[in-house]
């Protein structure tokens, strides 16, 4: 098993690794004898899937706060270092400075989010070295069958929360069945690991959809950051779809968009994952965003509170508002979520300085976090635990839009703030 090393057990400043160091945030205590933990953060800051990162700075300046007067451990106080890491948006990259963050600087749990190209090779490099890996921001399916999982065997140092496809194709059919439109439907899936789980004849949304007497539409994969549509949005026409699905970067979304009104496409109803995520990809497409739809995994609006600090959903929210004066965004309560699971874990594990004993609390955490409840014991398959699912439209609310939460047949407990409305 891995060990810390004694070098790891100094003394930090926190005041001065902020301003020398933004991307490290150290929580310390005012005495040299205190072990530290560190703890690896990989995003993507940078590049086309950077709205899933807009609120880190904000999360981590507050999480490395919150930590810093430490965390005990069987009655001994260990402070907790965090190092952050740019994966670019690139799967590569989120590889290389994982790694980095594992064998370099000697990271005890390593955690991530955001989408599979970031989750799958960071949680493959700690497989591998055998680190404890805590992510999330991610279907499950693409995360466990996209990195060869066996449900009868699942994977040994990485876990992993969020909701599965299985909770997005309900939501979206919940929301789509208020509408009246016909049930036919165009599929947008890039070949990607998100696209391609998306996609996927038996695991993603074709079979769902025909069992709810849906027709889809699918032109086949589209590499991303494609330039052209054209032959998707004509297949779209030709039959008649009255409804747009799938899963793009939001880059692709604008493009296929901006295309389908030059080529008088205009469905009734547009329900995209991941690029109509967040405010700022909404606002960038103008009088053209009002009325898109996609899955809403929290809001202000979730009944949930921070085990960290006892805040409230939309007290988090407001507080992400009022510190950067931009809206609240979707990634804000999980990566909030993720740093409360790894303080529920320092706190519990039987010995932090054995990898194993981390791994084991991981895998007996049953704790109601932000984004909802956290407990692997649940299932569906081993290493993974599910979170609540809605759906939602962006609706113009003055001089803003708004995401309101339409349907939420799954998940009563989560009130629904709007009524859907057609394009």
């Amino acid at each position: 098993m891995k060990h810390l090393h004694p070098s790891r057990r100094s003394f930090l400043t926190a005041s001065a690794a902020l301003l020398a160091a933004p991307a490290i945030l150290r929580g310390t205590r005012a005495y040299a004898q205190t072990p530290t933990l560190r703890i690896g953060h990989v995003s993507p800051r940078t590049g086309p899937l950077a709205g899933f990162a807009e609120a880190d700075e904000h999360v981590l300046q507050a999480i490395s706060e919150r930590y810093a007067g430490g965390i005990s451990n069987n009655g001994k106080t260990w402070a907790v270092e965090i190092l952050s890491k740019d994966s670019q948006s690139n799967p590569n990259r989120a590889a290389e400075v994982a790694a980095d963050l594992i064998l370099r600087d000697e990271v005890d749990i390593i955690v991530a989010a955001s989408t599979p190209d970031t989750v799958n090779p960071v949680a493959d490099q700690a497989e591998i070295n055998e680190v404890p890996c805590i992510t999330t921001d991610c279907p499950w399916q693409p995360y466990f069958f996209g990195r060869g999982g066996n449900p009868a065997q699942g994977f040994d140092y990485t876990y992993h929360f969020f909701w599965g496809l299985e909770d997005v194709i309900g939501a979206f059919l919940d929301m789509w069945g208020q509408t009246g439109v016909a049930k036919v439907a165009g599929g947008l899936f890039p070949n990607d690991a998100d696209g391609n789980a998306w996609g996927d004849a038996e695991l993603g949304l074709p079979k769902p959809l025909a069992a709810a007497g849906y027709a889809l539409t699918d032109p086949g994969r589209y590499q991303p950051l494609s330039d052209d549509f054209s032959n998707q949005i004509a297949a779209f026409k030709a039959a008649g779809c009255e409804i747009v699905t799938g899963n793009m970067i939001p880059p692709d979304f604008a493009t296929f968009w901006a295309q389908a009104a030059q080529q008088g496409f205009a469905p009734k109803v547009v329900t995209i994952g991941k690029a109509l995520l967040f405010p700022s990809g909404i606002e960038s497409l103008g009088a053209r965003g009002n009325g898109l739809s996609s899955e809403v995994w929290w809001s202000p609006s979730h009944p949930f509170a921070s085990s960290l600090t006892g805040a409230s959903s939309k007290a988090l929210a407001d507080g992400y508002s009022a510190a950067t004066g931009r809206p609240w965004t979707q990634p804000i309560g999980f990566k909030h979520a993720l740093f409360e699971v790894v303080a529920d874990v320092i706190g519990r594990a039987a010995d932090l300085e054995d990898a194993g004993a981390i791994v084991a609390a991981i895998a007996a955490t049953n704790m109601t976090t932000i984004v909802g409840p956290v407990n692997w014991a649940t299932g569906p398959v081993k290493n993974v635990t599910k979170t609540p699912l809605v759906a939602g439209q962006w609706q113009r609310d003055g001089d803003r839009f708004d995401l309101k939460i339409v349907a939420n047949s799954a998940q009563p407990d989560i009130p629904l703030t709007g009524t859907i409305q057609l394009l």
